[in-house]
């Protein structure tokens, strides 16, 4: 029996050499690589991380997600400059009436969209009808604003307004410019009249563009996927990315996998300090990190008990501890009122509130809930994807017990936070959020944040509605001399301070992890250079100004 065994053994050794053998003497086929490192391989890409599941259509995209997707499937008539300044694009130049009423464009000759058809006047008016008639995404910056786009030539488009409106050129740069031919030849039957659905449906999965890079690929909440247009008007460099991939993910272990792998090219702004000190670890990888024109906020729904009462929200702004907060987020400073640090309009004068209990018990007194306080808890929203807001939420928590306060805390994807701010009596009493400024001056945040025709949107979960506001920032916006309109923006936070509908935590440092080995990322090389960094929301993800360099991939 023992001599059968050991033939039996034998047998099975002579039989898995020649297995191994055999298997190492086929073809010279390398073992197969994951799809990302194929396109590592094939081609100079950026893949970054993000949360959600960005939006493709300019009529309905919002979030910065979308807007890093739109900035390079699309052209704007102007595009924003890293220190602050607006240059031509789509538009040559332009001439505005001395009642400021009317502005003309002329329009670049010899654009093509993705399909090859040339970009004229007429796309620019229809895309900002379109935008105006659906009323969606940042159909709010012309609403009031816009009476009519018009093609008065092949490449000429007037636009008519409804008033003045002084930041009206810098607010171009949210105007994404579709092929109306080729969305009208896609239409379904909708709620538009003749326009159908004005091309909903099939602007969720395609793109109608002229801008860099042309969709190739979009799954619901995975990735938007894209490739360089060959017969891109402004042209490419040698080392420009062939492909992008915004990659729906901002869970750390997976970041950190993807970075070791090299299958992320940068990270998402939304990653734990602690992932990203894990992250500059591995070897090429590099941290931006910025004070960028971002305000981390807590929004206090001004129309919910207790945080409806202007005593108790000033309770909870001086209970709050900002020097703690700061420490979050490294490389931040204390938000200073409602408009973030390096934005045209800022008041550096205004109120700061500082910590301070004994004002904090003080406030607490002359409120209306003075006296049961202990029937109400404070419901604080945050995003379940972003940890570090969570962070914000808990020493809000421990700050307000010490003044009697019980805080709760909620966590919820974004997607459900976007829904829940959407409807008055389901916004809780308080959201934490950062905000970015989508035009460079003060009236783009003093808008769209406490403006009562912003109601129900991510961005004022303040529900502030207070009808004197609304009317200061419409005066400023119509003023078309810009000393005098920054003058009004100045006095417009003061009011907005002292109503304490918001707790301004930190002007928040924007921190990514890239791969620095073998990317140049523009915003990485203008900080390190001290100079500023384009301080419109998503421009800092323009890939076209990418350059990549895989020879030099770390091995």
């Amino acid at each position: 029996m023992r001599r059968l065994n050991k033939k039996v053994l034998l047998f099975l050794i002579i039989a898995s050499l020649i297995i191994m053998l055999l298997s190492g003497c086929g073809s010279k086929v390398p073992e197969e690589t994951s799809n990302a490192e194929k396109d590592s391989i094939k081609e100079k890409i950026i893949r970054v991380s993000d949360t959600g599941d960005p939006k493709i259509d300019p009529g309905g995209a919002y979030d910065t997600a979308s807007i890093h997707a739109i900035i390079n499937l699309y052209d704007s008539l102007v595009f924003p400059n890293h220190e602050g300044t607006i240059s031509p694009w789509l538009a040559t130049d332009w001439e505005v009436s001395n009642d400021g009423l009317t502005w003309v464009f002329n329009i670049r000759r010899g654009v093509k969209f993705h399909n090859g058809d040339e970009l004229t006047a007429e796309d620019v008016a229809f895309s900002m009808q379109r935008l105006l008639t659906m009323g969606e995404g940042f159909a709010y910056l012309f609403n009031d604003v816009v009476k009519e786009a018009e093609a008065i030539d092949t490449y000429k488009v007037q636009f008519k307004l409804k008033k003045s409106f002084g930041p009206f050129l810098s607010t171009l740069v949210r105007l994404y410019v579709l092929n109306k031919d080729q969305v009208l030849e896609n239409k379904k039957s909708g709620q538009y009249g003749e326009f159908g659905d004005y091309g909903k449906e099939w602007l969720v999965s395609n793109d109608a563009g002229s801008g860099p890079y042309m969709l190739k690929e979009k799954k619901a909440q995975e990735y938007v996927y894209g490739v360089k247009f060959p017969d891109y008007w402004g042209g490419w460099d040698k080392d420009a990315p062939d492909a992008f991939k915004i990659i729906g993910t901002t869970e750390a272990a997976t970041i950190r996998t993807l970075m070791s792998r090299r299958e992320l090219e940068v990270t998402d702004s939304w990653q734990t300090e602690e992932a990203l000190r894990t992250l500059s670890q591995i070897p090429g990888v590099e941290l931006l990190r910025y004070v960028g024109p971002i305000i981390q906020n807590i929004m206090l729904n001004t129309k919910k008990p207790p945080t409806d009462d202007v005593n108790f929200r000033k309770a909870l702004s001086y209970a709050f501890d900002y020097e703690t907060a700061t420490k979050l987020f490294p490389g931040s400073t204390q938000a200073r009122g409602p408009v973030p640090e390096g934005i045209v309009g800022h008041n550096p004068d205004v109120f700061q509130y500082k910590r301070d209990l004994e004002k904090a018990k003080e406030y607490l007194s002359k409120s209306k809930y003075a006296n049961n306080i202990k029937n109400y808890t404070v419901e604080v929203l945050v995003c379940s994807e972003v940890p570090d807001y969570e962070k914000v939420a808990l020493l809000l928590q421990a700050n307000a017990a010490e003044i009697g306060v019980n805080v709760k805390i909620t966590k919820v994807p974004w997607l459900s936070l976007v829904d829940m701010v959407s409807k008055q009596d389901t916004t809780p009493n308080a959201i934490v959020v950062q905000h970015m400024p989508n035009y460079n001056e003060a009236g783009a945040t003093l808008e769209v944040r406490y403006h009562s025709k912003s109601t129900g949107t991510w961005e004022q979960g303040e529900w502030l509605q207070d009808p004197e506001i609304d009317a200061a920032i419409d005066d400023a916006l119509r003023t078309m001399n810009k000393e005098e309109r920054l003058a009004k923006y100045r006095k417009i936070q003061e009011k907005i301070v002292d109503l304490a509908p918001t707790i301004f935590v930190v002007n928040r440092a924007d921190s990514s992890a890239y791969q620095a080995a073998y990317i140049y990322y523009p915003s990485a090389e203008l900080q390190k250079a001290g100079k500023p960094i384009c301080p419109v929301m998503g421009y800092t993800h323009y890939f076209r100004d990418f350059r990549v360099y895989p020879d030099r991939i770390p091995k």
